[in-house]
């Protein structure tokens, strides 16, 4: 859902480093097991659609490895490997240590030293999750919409209950975490985690200051949601979603050389069809999976076609290079006003459809896992 996007999205407001030389310096050493010698690079997580920068470049050597940066205070920041493979942690101290695994091009598996990355790796499980059961419950009822069933349907009515009940215990489980998380980042990320109006974000977020006066991206964050929350909703509106079953509408758009190509020009084979953006941090952690099932079954009649909702055409470009995205890729570069929003129902990204050769749309919402097992089943 966008505005779980949105909140999530507020929780990656990060800084940059201040003049004094060693205040905030920290390093971060690990092993990734299984993984080939390969750059590794450490990365600052901001908000806003400017692009995470990075602030250190390393190598691989025998799965280990070791970064370095200045941060002004407690902040999010991801080590990302050059193929891909990604993960999120909190410059916790001075020295930080990772162990995991790579996995082909898979998010990597693994853990970061510290009690608030362990705070944070337990609220992020448990945000996915429940953003899960949300995301099935949306699901149903626009399956539901499609077919023309009246909301006064008992089933209907007990999926929005059970829907509005969810939201009601995500935003609750949302705050309390956020009040007595020890860390700042922890806390900012579970109070902006909440499936609410950007608006509500307001009274959490003012607590926080209360909690810690001294971090300014907790401030930062209370008033770029004040500022959000002014500005009038131009975004087009949207419609049900396409559901399984459904012819895939058409999707015509310029390349990334400005020529137009539509999705009807890949009829007679698989298509996954990706809605993403290089500024939707979630989209990013879920390209590495694709490139994995990309290249996995691009053999087997399958393909991917990538749908940005870019605003800034460079962004676009650089993000496709540097998530290794090797399929085709179109953007009419209008954000959330794309022509691709009413067409899909588009509440949120990432998003995609698997289409079968002759366009019907047979999966929605793949991501992970159930991605690659899909596609093992529909491609023996």
């Amino acid at each position: 859902m966008k505005k779980l996007f949105a909140a999530v999205a507020v929780a990656a407001i990060l800084f940059s480093c201040n003049d004094k030389a060693d205040k905030g310096a920290f390093t971060v050493t690990g092993e990734i097991k299984a993984s080939p010698d390969q750059k590794i690079y450490l990365e600052e997580l901001y908000f806003s659609a400017k692009q995470p920068e990075v602030l250190d470049t390393g190598e691989i050597k025998g799965g280990k490895f070791s970064l370095s940066a200045i941060a002004p205070e407690e902040g999010l920041y991801r080590i990302r490997t050059e193929e891909g493979a990604n993960a999120i942690f909190i410059n916790e101290g001075g020295k930080i240590n990772f162990t995991g695994v790579a996995i082909s091009q898979e998010p990597l598996s693994g853990a970061f030293s510290g009690p608030a990355n362990s705070s944070l790796k337990k609220l992020m499980q448990h945000m996915d999750s429940i953003s899960l059961l949300i995301a099935n419950k949306n699901r149903l009822l626009d399956e539901f919409t499609k077919a023309n069933v009246k909301e006064t349907d008992s089933t209907f009515v007990a999926i929005s209950e059970d829907l509005i009940s969810l939201k009601l215990n995500f935003t609750k489980f949302s705050f309390a975490y956020a009040d007595s998380a020890v860390s700042p980042i922890v806390s900012l990320f579970a109070a902006t985690m909440a499936p609410i109006e950007l608006g509500e974000f307001e009274a959490p977020l003012t607590k926080l200051i209360k909690r810690f006066p001294k971090h300014k991206g907790i401030a930062e964050a209370l008033a770029y949601i004040k500022t959000q929350a002014a500005q009038p909703q131009t975004q087009t509106p949207t419609v049900a979603k396409p559901a399984v079953g459904d012819i895939a509408p058409e999707l015509t758009m310029n390349d990334v050389n400005d020529k137009p190509f539509s999705l009807s020009q890949l009829r007679g084979k698989y298509v996954l069809v990706d809605f993403w953006a290089s500024w939707c941090a979630p989209c990013r952690d879920e390209n590495p999976n694709i490139v994995a099932a990309y290249n996995q079954f691009k053999d087997k009649n399958f393909t991917v076609l990538g749908v940005s909702l870019d605003k800034n055409k460079q962004a676009w470009i650089d993000a496709i290079k540097e998530d290794k995205l090797n399929w085709q890729q179109i953007s009419d570069l209008q954000y959330w006003s794309s022509a691709a929003t009413p067409l899909y129902g588009l509440d949120g990204i990432p998003y995609n459809v698997l289409i079968d050769p002759q366009g019907k749309i047979i999966a929605v919402h793949l991501t992970g896992n159930a991605l690659h097992n899909k596609l093992a089943e529909v491609l023996k």
